[in-house]
């Protein structure tokens, strides 16, 4: 599976894109899980409730939101897979966050939340022929294909972990 080519995503996807590795996309996103599960389960309770900074969120809610992303990230992978042709609205991650209390949540229940996306994730890649993954349709405005979309999930909590381990685990006592 190559890359995604620019004309398939929204110029504001290209972060997420160049930070996932060269390499087959469902086994990254299969590792990834791995790796952020081990990079989670381990804290407390309390140093999930962690906010770096005044107004920012908990890591908590940090976990969720990719838990979320990846779910309407999916959904809009499954409908242009299938040939829905209907333009998706933007995503507006501060209403999906504040309308779901997360930090009410345990971190295991989060960690198993995401486990159990990512394997709906991964079952619906499973079951695409190599024609489907070129697919394109509208997502935010912009053109989007099937492929950019794996790769904007995979790249997207690429993101969040780096600003987990830079900005929350770096500064907890």
């Amino acid at each position: 599976m190559n890359r995604p080519e620019t004309t398939e995503f929204g110029a504001h996807y290209q972060e997420y894109i160049a930070q996932v590795p060269d390499g087959d996309i469902q086994e990254l996103l299969r590792t990834q899980l791995k790796a952020t599960t081990e990079l989670l389960d381990s804290l407390t309770e309390e140093q999930a409730l962690f906010r770096y900074a005044e107004g920012k969120w908990s890591l908590k809610e940090v976990l969720g939101h990719v838990t979320d992303t990846e779910r309407v990230l999916s959904y809009r992978l499954l409908c242009i897979a299938r040939g829905d042709q209907t333009p998706f609205p933007s995503m507006d991650e501060h209403l999906y966050v504040s309308g779901a209390n997360f930090d009410a949540l345990s971190l295991t229940f989060l960690l198993e939340e995401l486990t159990v996306v990512r394997q709906a994730t991964l079952a619906l890649l499973a079951g695409l022929s190599p024609e489907v993954w070129l697919r394109q349709g509208t997502a935010a405005g912009c053109n989007t294909s099937v492929r950019a979309l794996a790769y904007i999930i995979a790249g997207h909590e690429l993101h969040h972990v780096r600003v987990i381990q830079e900005r929350y685990l770096a500064a907890q006592p």
